[in-house]
């Protein structure tokens, strides 16, 4: 697989030979459709928390008698069918969200978003990326030149400059390899990965 090498105007000036294990798979819609929503129900906190009817503030008085009321039964108002009552399932903090992904369907849910990425057009190569100070302006800059406003980058090494110059860009990512996550992959327009970084992705998802 030959993937285009960009310029700092943005222009692909040469190819590059990338795996093709990586970047050159078929596109597994189901599987890449799991693995995105496994990480999002991931990141999920149990926040949410509801009273049982052992935790309403209620009277243990019974309402009415039993019988000859013509209503129904009713032992305590912290029934969950009256308003005011308790939950019958409720939310707890300890709420557990999270999706069981196997390692190996986790790479190869990877291998084919980058793989459709680079079939696409939105992944593209570049020799480096980096800025001589922590200045957001620099690195806007540097991207308005090459034409990208939504753009994720995957860089071998991010050193601090970069790493503060970008964090303040709402449509810019820069990460290393390990910090790749499906979900940035499918939202950013564009992708730049550096060629150390390529030889890491090989490593990992290969």
């Amino acid at each position: 697989m030959q993937l285009e090498l960009l310029n700092e105007q943005g222009q692909a000036t040469a190819k590059v030979d990338a795996p093709d294990t990586v970047f050159a798979r078929d596109y597994n819609e189901a599987l890449v459709h799991q693995i995105v929503v496994a990480y999002q129900a991931n990141a999920r906190q149990g926040t949410r928390a509801q009273k049982d009817r052992g935790a309403v503030t209620h009277s243990t008085k019974k309402p009415w008698r039993q019988k000859g009321t013509g209503r129904a039964r009713a032992g305590m108002n912290s029934s969950p069918l009256w308003r005011g009552g308790g939950r019958i399932f409720p939310s707890t903090p300890q709420e557990n969200f999270s999706h069981k992904v196997n390692k190996k369907m986790y790479r190869a849910g990877m291998t084919s978003i980058l793989s459709q990425l680079a079939r696409d057009g939105r992944l593209a190569v570049v020799d480096s990326l980096k800025v001589d100070a922590p200045k957001t302006k620099l690195l806007a800059q540097k991207l308005k030149a090459m034409g990208l406003d939504s753009v994720m980058v995957i860089a071998d090494a991010v050193d601090e400059n970069l790493l503060l110059a970008s964090r303040n860009l709402a449509n810019v990512l820069v990460v290393e390899p390990r910090h790749v996550d499906p979900l940035s992959l499918v939202y950013y327009k564009k992708v730049l990965v550096t060629k150390g970084a390529i030889e890491k992705l090989q490593e990992m998802y290969a």
